[in-house]
C-alpha cells in the first residue's frame, strides 16, 4: 500500500470516530508526505500552524493507532506545515505526491509584517481570515456553517445568524467568511460588511435628506450582506422597517445574509416578530466560551507566530486562569511578549499572575446590588421596578431568578437579604432561585451564555 492509499484508509477510519465538523476542520486537508521505513516514522502535513498544534495535541494517539492498524512497522508520527495557497517553494520536505496546481511551502515561525488595509468597497479587514481563526468545540458549529455558506452562497443556511458573547470571535468569523467569498469567487460577487450602527446611521441620514432610494440601492444591489451586532436595530422602528424590506429583497433573490449578535433572535425583546421569524428561518449557530484545550491551542499558536520562547507550564497557567474570552488571552499575551522581548525579564508564576490580574481587572469589591439588578433589567429589557417589586408577570420570572443567583454568586449576599431586595420575598424563594439557576446553567448553554453576558455588563460598569 502506498502512502496515498494508507492515508486514505487512516482518514476513513478516523472519520468514523470524531465529529464531522472536527474532521472537516482539522484533517480533511492533511497529507501523508513521507514514510521512512527504517525509522518507522511517517511525516504528516497540515495546512497551517493552528491545525498542526491542534492535531498534534488532540489527535496524535488516534492517528498513530490508526496508522499501526494498517502498518505495524510505524512507530511514530511527526507533523509539519505545508500551505496549499502561498506561491513559494518547499524547503526541506520531499513529497512523492505533488498536489494539483499548488506549490507546497513550509511556513516560517515568524510571519512577515505586512500592511493590511480595509477594503473600501467591502469594508472587510484582510487580517480576518481563516488562516488565523482557531476552531474548537466552542465554535465548531458556527465555523462549519460559514464553510457551507462559502461553498454555496445564497442557497444554504440563508440567513446565517451567529451569536455569542463579547470577544469570542464573531466579527473575525463573519469577516473571514466575507474575505473567503471574495477570494473564492474572484471578486465576482459584491460583498458588503457593515455594523448595525453604520446601517442605522445610513437610514437616519437618508430619512433626513429624503434619499431613501440611495439606501435601497446601496444595500439591495449586493450579493452578500454581512451585518455585525444586529441586536442594536431592535426598537428602532424606521431602521427595522428598512432592514425588513432589505432582508426580503435580498432573500427573495437568493442573496446571502450573514448576521452576528450577542444573543439569539428569541432573546432580543424589542425585535419585531416578523424580523425575528425571518432570522430564525435560516441557520442559527452560537459561539460559546472557549474550553481549556482551545485556550491553550490559541496561546501556543500566538507564541509560535510571535517568535516567543515561553515555557509550556506558563502557557498552561494562563489558559487555566484566563477563562472568559479570546481578547483577554490576547491582552495577557501582549504583555507577556513585552516582558519577554523588551524588558528581558524571566517570567515565573508570581509575575505571570500579576500580569493576568492587571489585564483582566475583574473584581467584585466595588460592585453593588443595584448594579447587578440594573444589568439584569437592561439585558432582558424589563423595568427595574418589576424585579424589585412584587410583580407576577410571567416575563419577570427568569430575570428575577437570575438576579437572585447573581446577587448570591457575585456578592455572596445572604438569602434573606436577596429575598427582601427582590420583591420582599421569603428567603426560601432566593434559595430555590439560586439552586435552580446553578443547576440549569451547567446543562443549558443558552442560560449559561445569558449569565456570562450579564456578568460582562456588571464588570464593565
Amino acid at each position: 500500500m502506498d502512502t496515498k492509499d494508507l492515508w486514505r484508509n487512516v482518514l476513513g477510519e478516523i472519520e468514523l470516530q470524531i465529529s464531522r465538523p472536527n474532521f472537516l476542520t482539522w484533517l480533511k486537508n492533511s497529507e501523508l508526505l513521507e514514510k521512512k521505513e527504517k525509522e518507522g516514522l511517517v511525516l504528516v502535513s497540515l495546512p497551517n500552524n493552528f491545525a498542526k498544534e491542534w492535531v498534534k495535541n488532540r489527535y496524535h494517539k488516534l492517528i498513530l493507532g490508526s496508522l499501526r492498524n494498517f502498518d505495524g512497522s510505524i512507530r511514530n508520527v511527526e507533523y509539519t506545515v505545508v500551505s496549499l495557497t502561498t506561491p513559494r517553494t518547499l524547503s526541506g520536505i520531499r513529497t512523492k505526491q505533488p498536489l494539483a496546481s499548488a506549490t507546497l511551502t513550509e511556513e516560517k515561525t515568524q510571519l512577515p509584517i505586512v500592511e493590511l488595509k480595509i477594503d473600501p468597497k467591502t469594508n472587510l479587514n484582510p487580517r480576518y481570515s481563516f488562516n488565523n481563526f482557531i476552531v474548537g468545540t466552542s465554535n465548531e458549529l458556527a465555523f462549519a456553517a460559514t464553510q457551507a455558506v462559502i461553498k454555496d452562497v445564497g442557497k444554504k443556511y440563508n440567513p446565517l445568524f451567529i451569536y455569542g458573547g463579547v470577544g469570542l470571535g464573531k466579527t473575525h468569523l463573519i469577516q473571514a467568511a466575507g474575505n473567503a467569498i471574495q477570494e473564492n469567487y474572484g471578486g465576482k460577487l459584491c460583498v458588503l460588511y457593515v455594523t448595525s450602527e453604520k446601517f442605522i446611521n445610513d437610514v437616519v441620514w437618508a430619512v433626513r435628506n429624503r434619499r431613501m432610494e440611495d439606501i435601497k440601492k446601496k444595500y439591495r444591489d449586493i450579493d452578500v450582506l454581512i451585518i455585525d451586532d444586529i441586536q442594536f436595530i431592535g426598537g428602532k422602528a424606521t431602521t427595522e422597517l428598512e432592514f425588513f424590506y432589505t432582508f426580503n429583497a435580498l432573500h427573495e433573490n437568493s442573496k446571502q445574509i450573514i448576521m452576528s449578535s450577542d444573543r439569539p433572535p428569541a432573546a432580543i425583546p424589542t425585535l419585531e416578530e416578523r424580523l425575528r421569524s425571518r432570522f430564525e428561518g435560516g441557520m442559527i449557530a452560537d459561539i460559546s466560551y472557549p474550553d481549556y484545550e482551545m485556550r491553550l491551542a490559541i496561546l501556543k499558536t500566538k507564541t509560535k507566530n510571535q517568535g516567543l520562547n515561553i515555557e509550556d507550564k506558563l502557557l498552561e497557567h494562563i489558559a487555566a486562569k484566563v477563562q472568559k474570552n479570546v481578547r483577554e488571552l490576547e491582552g495577557v499575551m501582549n504583555k507577556v511578549a513585552f516582558y519577554e522581548q523588551y524588558k528581558n525579564e524571566k517570567l515565573d508564576i508570581k509575575k505571570l499572575d500579576e500580569i493576568i490580574n492587571e489585564t483582566i481587572q475583574v473584581s467584585a469589591k466595588n460592585i453593588t446590588a443595584n448594579e447587578i439588578i440594573k444589568a439584569v433589567a437592561d439585558f432582558f429589557e424589563v423595568p427595574q421596578n418589576d424585579l424589585t417589586e412584587r410583580s407576577r408577570k410571567q416575563e419577570i420570572v427568569e430575570p428575577r431568578q437570575i438576579a437572585m443567583y447573581l446577587l448570591r454568586d457575585v456578592l455572596k449576599l445572604s438569602y434573606p437579604h436577596i429575598g427582601e431586595r427582590l420583591g420582599k420575598r421569603d428567603h426560601t424563594t432566593a434559595i430555590h432561585a439560586y439552586e435552580k439557576i446553578s443547576k440549569e446553567a451547567t446543562q443549558n448553554p443558552g442560560l449559561n451564555q445569558k449569565i456570562l453576558l450579564i456578568k460582562e455588563r456588571v464588570y464593565k460598569g
